[in-house]
């Protein structure tokens, strides 16, 4: 027979899950232990004392029994008649009858009462614990119960209880503050004017954090190490994978459900069958074995000596039966009674002041559910793992220990315009640190989601440059004011036109704003830009997206705008007529904007100095009659078009000093470009130039001439008669021979040679005094077949002061 220890084994399970057994199956549990019990001790009696006596009934008691019988009375007084009579029988004869009258004489339930009580209890065990063990659902209980401990006893999860508890008191603040530096979390609501225990906001969405909360305790120690801070962060990255795994299915909870319904059933079952065999058990029996021919006898009167303990057992199974079956209904009761897929933290954020604790719903509602009824306290500290804002705390939290203020300061780097400079690249926040940086003049936050701009700012008393690529910040209202009154440059990188942050439209002091993204709404086919009203000072606009037309918001700015600039990376800008009402503006950029003409509305532009129509489509550039009118216009920028020649009427531009047509399809220079004697740049390099016209030596005032990437076989002599050129790119061209002339190019400090058909360099390349080999571009066997003295003079080290160039 099984020990009670082995088969008690089956009702085992791992000490952890006892999280997610309610009382109903603890209670269960030992129910099926005493019935293990009732059904281990009834056998072991079973194997141990005598089962069946017998004693043969002689003839005369057989007939007086017979005539009892018929007379409906049955009467034992003729067995005392032959008490102490001799039967003759050997004791193996007693021992032969005696095993067969059990099993002839004896019910069978009496017999095997002990293995049905047995073989009942490991089914209602095995119902009981089956979700435990099945693959399916085994493994995700396994890593629920793992997640929901170390979630328990996570040091984070107290913190954070604790500090969001105690968040609204001035003082409590302070010392977090100042203790963990723990950014304050806040956010606009729908009624903006109530008042709020936490400082203002501007920003689209947050969380709110209610008033009234009850204030316990912070802990002493309100900086959590690195190894609980990175277990804590795997933590929230475990729950929500977990969660997107289990609220997809709701196997556990049919599982557990039909699990019930099968020991509901087991339960009726065993009631009905049992119930109707308690009365078969009894102490007397008799037996006719028809084994007369052996013993002598043919009936015999047997006792049964378990029957008295047997049938109290059974009666004692019965009523552990009716206590578990009556559970089992109760538990159906509950299952069906609420709805177990789903989960709501309503309580938990209203305590915790953690209000964006998602619901859950299916599998993972249902072993919360199970959780609560072992302990609420888990779900409550659970559900810290849940909440983004606890989330972003923690991250927070992290960072500031991480980034400190000697670490960010190793990261400060000086840019081309010699300004202290921090870039802050995919970090969770944006460090208490920086806004120690007093010093600093620019300050990058790329990919920040979570960017907090708090009142420290106002330390930064030389910061004039932000730039929030994809970072949609969020600005207290003490902040905002110091960046309205002190921000000068803005640069915004976005995707999408809402990523804007509103207080940007408020910067009144503001003197630059680059908008980089997507500025075209799929909706309804408009412009998504707030109105620019308020930007009063705004000199400098750069817009790079995919317009199709300049926003009607932009011209809330245009009266006192110098200098805009659209980047539409290929996308073809049609309406242009907004561009009339920008009177003041000096400097137009046009790039990437499909056009194929110069557009007319620039023409209205009488304070234009600059206009670049850079990547674009144009073909003909008739129009450029039109720019007589601009007597302001200096320079010309018409590179990477397809032009294919320049009219005579260029002539008409007479204040042009720069004229670039670099990246085109000319074939040409016409005389009349000859004719701008002010120019000082002209760009046409990368064309199909075959010559360069004796006319070019009318240009005086030149000093930049580029013409690389063209088909120059020959260099004019009139060409150096241009004694102000500083710069002369002449590469990548079919050049034979550089005529010794060149010596009268006296300011020359860049000469680009390579990629010609030289066999070698005029040795009055000496003479060109501002020249060095830093400056002039040429192989290196034509730079070493140069007189040695000619080299010597062109490596000096000499500080020369350069112009500057294009």
């Amino acid at each position: 027979m099984f020990t009670l220890a082995e088969v008690a084994s089956l009702n085992d399970i791992q000490p952890t899950y006892r999280i997610l057994k309610p009382w109903w199956d603890v209670f269960m549990d030992y129910l099926a232990v005493v019935m293990l019990m009732v059904a281990i001790f009834a056998g072991t009696m079973q194997l141990t004392k005598d089962q069946v006596v017998c004693l043969p009934v002689l003839q005369s008691t057989v007939n007086s029994k017979a005539q009892a019988s018929t007379s409906g009375k049955a009467d034992f007084t003729t067995v005392e008649a032959t008490t102490g009579r001799k039967t003759n029988l050997d004791f193996q004869q007693y021992v032969f009858i005696n095993q067969m009258c059990y099993h002839l004489a004896l019910p069978w339930y009496s017999k095997y009462f002990p293995y049905l009580v047995l073989i009942h209890t490991i089914i209602l065990i095995v119902s009981s614990n089956f979700w435990f063990k099945y693959p399916k659902t085994c493994s995700k209980i396994e890593h629920f119960v793992s997640i929901l401990g170390k979630c328990f006893e996570s040091p984070w999860t107290t913190k954070a209880l604790s500090e969001t508890a105690c968040e609204d008191s001035e003082e409590n603040k302070q010392r977090l503050t100042g203790a963990s530096s723990l950014p304050k979390y806040v956010s606009t609501s729908s009624d903006e004017g109530s008042p709020s225990a936490t400082t203002p906001m501007i920003t689209k969405s947050g969380f709110k954090f209610s008033a009234d909360k009850p204030m316990i305790e912070v802990p002493s120690v309100t900086i959590l190490d690195k190894k609980d801070g990175e277990q804590a962060k795997a933590l929230f990255e475990k729950v929500r994978k977990f969660r997107a795994h289990v609220e997809d299915s709701d196997l556990i909870y049919k599982l557990y459900v039909g699990q019930t319904v099968i020991k509901t059933v087991k339960f009726i079952f065993i009631l009905c069958y049992t119930a109707n065999f308690v009365n078969t058990i009894s102490f007397e029996h008799i037996c006719n074995p028809k084994v007369e021919h052996l013993i002598g006898y043919t009936q015999f009167e047997c006792t049964h000596n378990m029957a008295y303990m047997l049938k109290k057992l059974l009666i004692s199974y019965i009523s552990l039966i009716c206590v578990y079956g009556f559970i089992c209904l109760y538990t159906l009761f509950w299952l069906f009674r609420i709805p177990l897929k789903e989960y709501s933290f309503e309580k938990v954020r209203e305590e915790s002041s953690f209000s964006d604790i998602p619901d859950v719903k299916n599998d993972f509602a249902f072993l919360l559910h199970m959780v609560d009824q072992y302990d609420q306290l888990y779900s409550k500290r659970f559900g810290v793992f849940l909440s983004e804002v606890s989330e972003n705390k923690l991250r927070e939290i992290s960072l500031n220990h991480e980034w400190t203020f000697e670490k960010l300061r190793q990261h400060v780097s000086r840019n081309a315009q010699d300004k202290q400079e921090l870039h802050l690249f995919m970090l969770s926040g944006v460090p208490d640190a920086v806004f120690d940086l007093t010093d600093l003049d620019v300050l990058k936050l790329e990919l920040i989601p979570e960017a907090k701009i708090p009142a420290k700012i106002s330390q930064m008393t030389n910061l004039q440059e932000l730039h929030l690529c994809h970072c949609p910040a969020k600005v207290e209202q003490t902040a905002f004011s110091f960046l309205r009154d002190h921000l000068r440059c803005l640069h915004v990188k976005f995707t999408d036109v809402a990523e804007i942050p509103a207080w940007v439209y408020l910067l009144k002091n503001l003197r630059e704003l680059y908008l980089i993204g997507n500025l075209n709404s799929e909706n309804n086919k408009m412009i998504g830009l707030e109105s620019l009203r308020e930007l009063r000072h705004l000199k400098i606009l750069h817009v790079k997206s995919n317009l199709t037309k300049i926003p009607p918001n932009i011209t809330d700015v245009a009266p006192h705008l110098t200098k805009l600039v659209i980047h539409n990376d290929g996308t073809k800008l049609v309406v242009l007529n907004s561009l009339k009402k920008m009177t003041n503006v000096a400097e137009l950029e046009l790039q990437s904007c499909e056009l194929e003409r110069i557009p007319h509305a620039i023409f209205s532009l009488s304070n234009l100095q600059e206009l670049d129509l850079k990547s674009n489509s144009i073909r003909t550039i008739e129009e450029i009659i039109s720019f007589q009118h601009l007597k302001r216009l200096t320079c010309l920028k018409l590179w990477h078009n397809k032009i294919v020649n320049i009219p005579s009427s260029i002539t008409h531009i007479k204040n042009l000093e720069s004229l670039y047509l670099s990246n085109n399809k000319l074939e040409s220079l016409p005389a009349a470009v000859f004719s701008l004697q002010k120019l000082r740049c002209l760009d046409v390099s990368y064309n199909s130039i075959l010559l360069i016209p004796v006319e070019i030596g009318l240009l005086q005032n030149l000093q930049h001439f580029h013409i690389t990437g063209n088909k120059i076989d020959v260099l004019p002599k009139q060409l150096f008669k241009c004694v102000k050129l500083r710069t002369l790119s002449l590469g990548q061209n079919c050049i034979t021979s550089i005529p010794d002339k060149i010596s009268q190019l006296v300011q020359l400090t860049h000469l680009e040679l390579k990629g010609n058909c030289l066999d070698r360099l005029p040795a009055t390349l000496g003479q060109c005094q501002l020249l060095r080999k830093s400056g002039l571009v040429v192989e290196d066997h034509l730079f070493d077949a140069l007189p040695s003295e000619v080299k010597e003079v062109l490596n000096q080290d000499t500080s020369i002061p350069f112009a500057n160039g294009i």
